[in-house]
């Protein structure tokens, strides 16, 4: 098989929760405990670091990683899902996975998987982490997909457990309270190793991140108390942050929701030098100002074009775009152009009412089976005030949005890691 097909064959025989939704969802640990065994437990042989949480975990993922591989570690990095290519999921250094070892994975352990029956997370999770250990990784960053106690990632046993924050999402698998949520989230803590909490709004999460570590004689930090000095500065240039340890550091990430990720990062850090990792304060600085060089990342406040000025994000449920309506009041513009699509198991009216109402609306609809109709969601958007036309795809809206607005205008393009996902190749 090509590389391509190889895809389809992943894709239509291990169904992808993030295109179809809960036809694809699997709880449990069952099969990732089945296939790890087929694989001989490759991530027994590095060390790991899980990272949770409802938003933020990518970026808090991709900076810890950038971090470890300027202090000179080789690091592994599992993310999903992937924007423009799947290799985006797993990468050593950086470097995507070989298109070749994709194909050969497929090719050599077809046999051995397939009577499994894994979810393409399942399986692509064992990929990862066998190609991490034939790649002879120091440590590898892995994030949670879903949750946490059920999620495929929870056969690790980590150095450090992280998470980031607790939102409502996902909620009819994870329960439709915030601490109910945080409950499934804290299943990552493991017994006698730290876990780092990052943002905490609800003094309910709160007490069950400290109820679950006490069970599991975990030492628990919370960032927020760990990092109460950092503060942010937006420059010309982009965003400075500064503390104590780390006076004013760059920070190559944009949007106001970085702020609470460095807190995060920066507490893990420290996390991890008290068990032994070596991280100079340079790798640290060297991390933060060139992450998105050092392992790929994209779609967080990305700026795709000048005049318009163009910018994409994947914040995606209501704790997400809350930053994103903060940061689009901080711009500067004539006018604002917001093309717009979400996938149907959100919250549509919690995250819509966040959303800013002098703007111009583009609803769309991404090219995945999940993706909310465009027609429908601009009929929920009416009902509050947002008001726009409607386009297929979302090339179309933003090329409409193009047409439309002035060089002094600004673009942004979200509602959906999908959407972005469908936005990006247009500008790379």
């Amino acid at each position: 098989m090509t590389y391509e097909q190889t895809l389809e064959y992943l894709y239509s025989q291990m169904p992808e929760y993030q295109r179809i939704g809960h036809l694809a969802y699997k709880p449990g640990l069952d099969n990732s405990l089945r296939l790890d065994a087929i694989f001989n437990h490759p991530h027994r042989n590095y060390k790991t670091i899980h990272v949770g949480g409802t938003n933020g975990k990518g970026s808090t993922s991709h900076l810890l990683a950038a971090i470890l591989q300027e202090s000179g570690y080789k690091t592994g990095l599992y993310t999903s899902p992937h924007l423009v290519d799947f290799r985006e999921r797993i990468r050593v250094n950086g470097e995507m996975i070989p298109k070749e070892y994709v194909v050969e994975f497929v090719k050599k352990y077809r046999d051995d998987f397939e009577p499994v029956m894994p979810s393409f997370f399942e399986l692509t999770m064992e990929m990862a982490f066998l190609y991490f250990a034939e790649q002879k990784v120091d440590v590898a960053v892995i994030e949670v997909g879903l949750g946490g106690r059920l999620d495929s990632t929870n056969i690790i046993s980590p150095d450090l457990s992280v998470i980031t924050n607790i939102g409502l999402e996902h909620t009819q698998y994870l329960g439709d309270t915030l601490p109910k949520i945080a409950t499934e989230k804290a299943g990552i803590i493991k017994p006698r190793t730290p876990v780092v909490i990052g943002e905490i709004e609800d003094e309910d999460v709160r007490r069950v991140f400290m109820e679950t570590a006490t069970q599991r004689n975990a030492p628990v930090i919370f960032a927020e108390g760990a990092m109460e000095n950092l503060r942010s500065v937006k420059t010309s240039e982009g965003w400075l942050f500064s503390s104590d340890d780390y006076p004013d550091m760059p920070n190559q990430l944009g949007g106001l929701a970085q702020e609470k990720n460095a807190k995060t990062v920066l507490t893990a850090v420290g996390e991890l030098k008290q068990i032994g990792y070596q991280i100079p304060k340079e790798a640290v600085f060297s991390g933060f100002a060139n992450v998105i060089a050092l392992t790929g990342l994209m779609g967080r406040w990305q700026v795709l074009q000048e005049k318009p000025r163009i910018i994409c994000d994947t914040g995606h449920n209501a704790h997400g775009i809350r930053y994103v309506a903060e940061q689009l009041l901080q711009e500067t513009y004539d006018k604002l152009h917001i093309v717009f699509g979400m996938v149907n198991d959100k919250d549509i009216n919690a995250v819509l009412s966040l959303l800013p109402k002098n703007a111009v609306y583009y609803f769309t609809k991404a090219s995945v089976e999940r993706a909310m109709d465009e027609k429908a969601l601009a009929e929920r958007a009416a009902a509050i005030g947002l008001r726009g036309e409607t386009f297929e795809t979302v090339p179309l809206a933003i090329d409409a949005a193009k047409t439309t607005a002035g060089e002094n205008d600004l673009i942004f393009i979200g509602g959906s890691s999908f959407v972005v996902a469908d936005a990006l190749p247009l500008f790379l």
